[in-house]
């Protein structure tokens, strides 16, 4: 695969336009504004710029990474992409329509990812010309630093679909791992719950924010803990991956703790908006 098209330039679609670039291949981001461009390059660049320092790249290999990286605001790319990733928000209706759209133009033999960590691939699948050639891969966060590749089988995925998406990660230096299309999947599946459990912890005075990740640090041997990963995920994104779980099982286990909802309708997503279980400059 030498032309991969990703779709959304935030910290996902960056990440994952970054490791396909520096394995050589040749890179189009596309998002809805210039400006959502403009700061997904300069997340590129920083992250880079990191690598050179840590001496994992040299200047010249960053160099030739980000050059192989387009920006565009059309969806024309996709008709020469051999690889087409979607990692925008983590609403149905919104990727349903792009990967319309995206099925629309990209070539037959294109295979058709969703960095979806939560939704049913079965279901983006129904949006798509061939969804044999629809597989989920999520990629872990952040994308240039995190070794593991979840990967989804729909339905009507194809193996042949499954063994060029395993390669391909192998190719950006992924361990790849593969899941059944069940709500959350493996990962979130076991994660949110864990999360949820630690805001119920926290909600019921049982102890303090910093007092609870130290439990899961120091007695866990977790290199974060639960509620300040929650705070780098974001409180919406976990509430909304909480929600897709108890109504995809119907079970009260998964029920979002009310902190967590109160959080959010209060704005306070986590790093991103500067406050949510800690306090961010």
């Amino acid at each position: 695969m030498r032309r991969v098209f990703v779709v959304g330039a935030g910290q996902m679609g960056s990440g994952i336009a970054q490791v396909a670039a520096q394995a050589g291949r040749e890179v189009t981001v596309r998002d809805v504004q210039q400006s959502f461009l403009d700061r997904g390059k300069k997340t590129i660049e920083t992250s880079l710029g990191r690598l050179v320092k840590r001496g994992s790249l040299t200047e010249e290999q960053a160099g030739e990474a980000l050059s192989r990286i387009r920006f565009s605001l059309d969806i024309e790319p996709a008709r020469e992409a051999d690889l087409c990733i979607e990692a925008i928000l983590e609403r149905y209706e919104e990727k349903a329509a792009l990967w319309r759209d995206i099925s629309a133009v990209a070539p037959e033999r294109a295979v058709l990812a969703s960095n979806t960590s939560s939704l049913p691939i079965t279901r983006l699948a129904t949006n798509v010309a061939h969804p044999e050639r629809f597989i989920g891969m999520h990629f872990m966060n952040p994308v240039p630093v995190m070794q593991l590749v979840e990967v989804i089988t729909g339905l009507a995925t194809a193996e042949e679909t499954t063994q060029a998406v395993e390669a391909e990660a192998k190719e950006y230096g992924k361990i790849t791992v593969r899941a059944k299309d069940f709500p959350g999947f493996v990962s979130n599946r076991v994660l949110m719950p864990l999360i949820n459990e630690a805001v119920f912890t926290l909600y019921e005075g049982v102890a303090s924010a910093p007092d609870i990740d130290t439990v899961a640090r120091l007695g866990m041997n977790h290199p974060m803990g639960p509620l300040q990963l929650a705070d780098f995920i974001g409180l919406d994104t976990c509430l909304y991956i909480l929600e897709v779980l108890y109504e995809g099982f119907g079970d009260p286990k998964y029920r979002p703790c009310p902190l967590l909802r109160q959080y959010v309708q209060a704005g306070y997503y986590g790093r991103k908006s500067g406050r949510g279980f800690y306090t961010y400059a």
